[in-house]
């Protein structure tokens, strides 16, 4: 058996088997894009979240970190019953990271328990030319999945990066949500693999680099939406509540959304929708499926209902 490759950057902490070492040093990756999860607690939103990405790419990486919901688990029986086990990878982060904001700035970034080495290491496990950042609350639409499923062919050997919109869907029961098309939620999720487009610290949390040069694409709107689930805690990664005072805009507008909602004023938040889906259809079904694919573009940002 060949030595393992030294570390290209070494954890504070000394383990090993939580250094980076990052694939293009081992030669040459193949073409495609490989979607990497860093997940917690996200067994609720998978069954939604899993199956249309796995259609959309090549491969998919769960990394795990201390979820208590049986998380691994479920990612690998929805891969499995989508026909795509050998596409999925999933492995785990047994460290507590440091949740985004102040924890986040006062951890150092080769730390086990930064956001930064964590994101290194869990996009260290990638063996495409394209990597994609995506969350375990963000679902794909059927026109998300084409679009997405077209440009890992079309990227390659472009070093373009690809932002992608994306609504945030707050889950108010089963048949009624509110989708927020009141701000625009946009920031490039699509990378190539490379020394040149990984992550550093940044104030707040992490940001992926890359040169002034790279051309940007920005996909289509309504191709994803943001599970947010009124009934549970979404704030729960931030160590600083003050977002009043944040560099985060778009914190400030979810928080915005989440206390009008909590206090029964959502009707008058400007851009915010009610959506009500037939009955037996869970609104997450109604908005991905029917509701975004109908809705006339660009999306109306407006006080009051969109009618579709």
């Amino acid at each position: 058996m060949s030595p393992v490759r030294g570390a290209d950057i070494a954890c504070l902490e000394g383990e090993s088997a939580y250094d980076v070492r990052w694939p293009w040093k081992d030669g040459a990756l193949r073409p495609g894009l490989t979607c990497v999860f860093r997940l917690k607690n996200e067994a609720h939103n998978l069954p939604w979240v899993l199956p249309p990405m796995l259609e959309a790419v090549q491969h998919v990486v769960i990394v795990d970190n201390l979820s208590d919901d049986g998380t691994p688990e479920v990612a690998q029986r929805v891969a499995e019953e989508c026909g795509a086990g050998e596409r999925i990878t999933v492995t785990s982060y047994p460290f507590q990271v440091s949740r985004a904001g102040s924890e986040h700035l006062a951890t150092r970034p080769d730390s086990v328990h930064s956001l930064t080495h964590f994101y290194n290491w869990s996009f260290s496990h990638v063996r495409t030319a394209y990597s994609m950042k995506w969350d375990g609350d963000m679902v794909l639409t059927r026109e998300g999945v084409s679009i997405l499923r077209d440009l890992s062919w079309q990227l390659e050997d472009s070093n373009a990066i690809v932002a992608v919109p994306r609504h945030p869907l707050s889950v108010e029961s089963d048949q009624v949500a509110w989708l927020d098309l009141g701000f625009r939620f946009l920031e490039p999720w699509i990378y190539p693999m490379g020394p040149e487009f990984t992550f550093v610290k940044a104030f707040e949390w992490e940001v992926r680099e890359f040169p002034e040069s790279t051309t940007r694409i920005v996909a289509p709107e309504g191709l994803c939406v943001e599970l947010k689930w009124l009934d549970r805690d979404e704030f729960a990664h931030w160590s600083d509540m003050d977002f009043d005072t944040s560099r985060a805009p778009r914190k400030r507008r979810e928080w915005q959304v989440y206390s009008a909602l909590r206090d029964g004023l959502g009707h008058e938040v400007p851009g915010l929708h009610r959506i009500e889906s037939p009955p037996g259809v869970h609104v997450v079904d109604h908005v991905t499926r029917t509701w975004l694919p109908r809705a006339e573009r660009p999306l109306v940002r407006r006080k009051g209902r969109l009618e579709v």
